[in-house]
């Protein structure tokens, strides 16, 4: 009788566990909870499923947790299930003589543990389900609209959305991108939010190994919707003036809270509310509208397209007739084997594959994954759209984003700091030290400011004035070039903007009050909630506008400048500096 209960239970508890956890499927399904098969392979649970699903540190500890509370749960059941069934007979054999065994406490125990088992269970993958991105994907597949809703129609604009990531700097070449995208398609394009720097990251185009569109539309999805609940949302158009690109109605924008109000059909300025939990009924919506806008419910006629293609696969062209040819760029053969790709890279004019005629042409919203791209062995990672000769409009957007300025409060930050701080000629040195390729290469990057520096040092006025923009802290520049400059004091002032100075703090706050990214952009005239979003919605927390100002600080430097190889800091200031920007 106690088998026959313990399999009718497990039966039951594996029946639902396909719908909330696949993990815990795993293990329910394993055969008769194997003692040592669940401990050995506890470390491999993790591993094989931390890459697939768990996106962040928060997520991992869950899944460990996850984890080792079932394995722990099955160890107790595995003991109870082996003391009832050591033998083929559920109930050892009386020994003549003896007195009959009651079955009963044991019974009562195993059912105890039975009922325990499933109470954890349902606790643990419930949790999942509200809080896990991987289970929201699934968990909302079901409710797929067959069309939109009438109020999307109504807007009649057709709108182009993309996931930004990565840094700053990566972050404002895939607007720029964006723009043009938008451009070409006659879209209404959705301007995001400035993202944490690398709280997304999209893999390594050249080795093959990146988040799918709906991945990376989600993962920015739940960054915005973070980015909002805590009062630090800042838009990619409050950083960057792009007045000039609307108002000549070169471009249309909407800003991403304003779309998010509109396509979803909520308030999302109760959504700026350090009140809010993930948990109200309006987070619910949003979970559910953003798992739709990521794609995981697929496309929806004259609705929803998502562009699944990515880098691995294709590369965006716009009138250059090799449309459908191979790129110069393919894996090679060890890579191919090692990742299975049985596909080559392609180069695909965006304006035959999306555009009039198209599937994609008739839904109202176009949602691009990443669009970041970089030049690569000959060829371009995603987007080769840098010039239109047959398009001059194209063409004319596509020198108008060459270089899209700060906003003023920025400018005038920058430009403060060099006139009235530094007061005087300078050099600025940008040194990028401590993350990804850059901290391999700090001999050479040391050694390319030590030339200019003591160039300068022999032929200049002294003290050399020299501003410092880097992301090696102070306190470890003992023992480095730079703690030998700053103690040398009779040949060089070293000059520094922190987070605490009066400029950096008022220039955040002016950012706050300014809303310009709420200011430019497409307005529906039935949108009525405008003046408390700009209320509800302003950052809470100051913006860390720490980046920029410093690049308009450099852009100033009148005595030259220092960049990183390979930065894109480095690039953009020195993109500022053939703009002069200072003397604007």
């Amino acid at each position: 009788m106690t088998s026959t209960m313990i399999r009718v239970q497990f039966h039951f508890v594996s029946s639902l566990s396909s719908r909330l956890s696949p993990l815990v499927a795993a293990l329910l399904h394993a055969r008769a909870f194997s003692l040592p098969t669940l401990l050995n392979q506890r470390q491999s649970l993790r591993l094989i499923w931390n890459p697939v699903f768990a996106k962040n540190e928060s997520e991992r500890a869950i899944d460990h947790e996850e984890i080792n509370t079932v394995v722990t749960l099955a160890v107790e059941m595995n003991t109870i299930v082996a003391l009832a069934g050591r033998s083929p007979n559920p109930w050892p054999r009386k020994k003549p003589g003896s007195t009959p065994r009651s079955p009963s406490l044991l019974s009562c125990t195993v059912s105890l543990f039975a009922v325990l088992f499933l109470f954890v269970f349902f606790y643990f993958s419930y949790a999942r389900v509200s809080t896990s991105p991987s289970l929201l994907r699934g968990s909302l597949q079901a409710s797929r609209p067959s069309r939109c809703e009438p109020r999307i129609r109504a807007l009649g604009q057709r709108f182009l959305s993309y996931a930004p990531h990565s840094g700053f700097s990566n972050q404002l070449s895939e607007f720029k991108n964006a723009i043009v995208m938008a451009a070409i398609l006659n879209r209404t394009l959705v301007v995001p939010p400035v993202l944490d720097h690398h709280a997304v990251a999209l893999g390594s185009c050249p080795k093959f190994r990146v988040l799918s569109g709906r991945e990376i539309r989600l993962a920015v999805w739940e960054s915005a919707m973070e980015l909002l609940r805590a009062g630090r949302y800042i838009s990619m158009a409050d950083i960057i003036d792009i007045s000039s690109l609307v108002s000549s109605s070169m471009i249309r924008t909407i800003d991403f809270r304003v779309f998010v109000s509109l396509w979803c059909g909520v308030n999302i300025d109760l959504a700026c509310n350090n009140q809010a939990t993930g948990q109200s009924p309006l987070f619910a919506s949003l979970k559910q509208c953003g798992s739709f806008l990521s794609g995981f419910n697929g496309n929806v006629d004259e609705c929803f397209y998502s562009v699944d293609e990515d880098c691995r696969s294709t590369v965006w062209t716009y009138q250059n007739g090799n449309d459908g040819v191979l790129d110069s760029f393919q894996p090679d053969e060890q890579l191919k084997r090692k990742k299975k790709i049985t596909y080559a890279r392609r180069r695909r004019n965006v304006y035959k594959a999306l555009g009039p005629g198209s599937q994609a042409d008739s839904a109202a919203l176009l949602a691009f994954g990443s669009l970041f791209t970089s030049a690569y062995k000959g060829s371009q990672l995603y987007f080769d759209i840098h010039e239109a000769p047959k398009d001059q409009r194209i063409q004319s957007i596509i020198e108008k984003i060459e270089f899209l300025p700060f906003v003023p409060q920025i400018l005038h930050a920058g430009k403060e700091f060099a006139l009235t701080t530094i007061k005087a000629p300078f050099l600025c040195a940008q040194l990028r030290l401590l993350d990804g390729q850059f901290k391999n290469h700090r001999k050479t990057t040391f050694l390319t400011l030590k030339e200019k520096v003591e160039s300068l040092r022999q032929n200049g006025p002294l003290p050399v004035h020299i501003f410092v923009m880097t992301d090696l802290p102070e306190d470890n520049w003992s023992r480095t070039y730079l703690g030998d400059l700053a103690a040398d004091v009779d040949n060089f002032k070293l000059h520094f903007l922190q987070e605490e100075d009066e400029l950096f703090i008022r220039t955040a706050k002016e950012l706050a009050v300014g809303g310009h990214g709420l200011r430019v952009g497409f307005v529906a005239n039935s949108f009525a909630r405008m003046d408390k979003l700009q209320k509800q919605c302003s950052p809470r927390i100051l913006a860390d506008v720490l980046l920029y100002i410093e690049e308009v600080i450099c852009s100033c430097a009148s005595l030259g400048f220092v960049g990183t190889a390979g930065s894109t800091i480095a690039e953009s200031i020195e993109l500022m500096r053939k703009h002069d920007v200072c003397s604007s």
